[in-house]
């Protein structure tokens, strides 16, 4: 038992060693004047996946190799320790700046794409302003265009639908929350945007349907004197509602809205 101890100890203090003399061959590069040294052992940190010690060394040398042979590796790896120190606003900045020094290197579309990538990153929930996720499309569609067959081409697209699908889903609960305060008229815009802007989107139905209830319900709700004319405008709305959607499960509700409006109207709907 006593020789089992001794073994365990020696081999902590064996580890112990090793770690203190590498911490101390770190600190001893780190903060020396030896660029070369800082590149190879920031290289083989980067390797080895220990980012945040490589970083602090290529923070230092950067500046240093500028317009040097080595510039082009040591810039698209310190690009890539941001990406995998997942600092997403860093590393997208960071690829662009690879992307414009270096035109003509072999990792400009990995580089363009992580750039792409970091933007995509920094998407935030649907719920939230969705000014970094518009930033994000837009760099994605950019790769898509400037390398079309790229090997990253079916997971940026897959990205992009991702992304769309966030914008949609803001823009209709944006809508339905107008109609469900009773603000009718920014309801009925903000329906006939999503109308606009978002032609494939699942999300038309609600948009097709929410745009005629709510002009229905400033029909019912506005000026006296302007409701004629704006149970027909609704009327308008149905018509291109059942266009597309007849068949939808909220025809019965849509029908039920029509039926007051003809009722309103002193409109008879013909007997089958």
């Amino acid at each position: 038992m006593f020789f089992k101890t001794m073994k365990i100890s020696a081999l902590l203090l064996f580890c112990f060693l090793i770690f203190f003399t590498s911490c101390s061959s770190y600190q001893k590069v780190l903060k020396g004047k030896e660029t070369t040294s800082k590149y190879a052992l920031a290289d083989t940190l980067y390797k080895m996946g220990k980012y945040k010690k490589a970083l602090k060394l290529m923070e230092q040398i950067v500046p240093a190799y500028r317009g040097k042979p080595q510039a082009e590796r040591l810039m698209f790896i310190y690009a890539n320790t941001f990406y995998n120190l997942e600092d997403f606003y860093l590393s997208g900045y960071q690829f662009e700046r690879f992307e414009v020094s270096y035109p003509k290197s072999d990792s400009v579309e990995i580089a363009a794409y992580k750039s792409a990538k970091s933007y995509y990153q920094l998407s935030p929930k649907y719920s939230l302003d969705q000014e970094d996720t518009y930033k994000a499309l837009e760099k994605l569609q950019g790769y898509i265009n400037k390398y079309p067959n790229t090997i990253y081409r079916d997971e940026a697209n897959i990205l992009v639908a991702e992304l769309r699908g966030k914008i949609e889903l803001k823009d209709i609960e944006v809508a339905k929350q107008y109609l469900k305060i009773f603000d009718f008229k920014p309801a009925i815009e903000a329906f006939e945007n999503f109308i606009a802007d978002h032609p494939g989107s699942e999300f038309r139905i609600d948009a097709f349907y929410g745009r005629f209830e709510a002009g229905y319900r400033l029909a019912l709700n506005g000026v006296p004197q302007l409701q004629q004319e704006r149970l027909l405008t609704a009327k308008t709305y149905y018509n291109s509602f059942i266009k597309y959607y007849k068949d939808s499960e909220k025809m019965k509700d849509a029908d039920v809205i029509l039926d007051d409006i003809n009722k309103r109207l002193n409109i008879e709907e013909p007997t089958s």
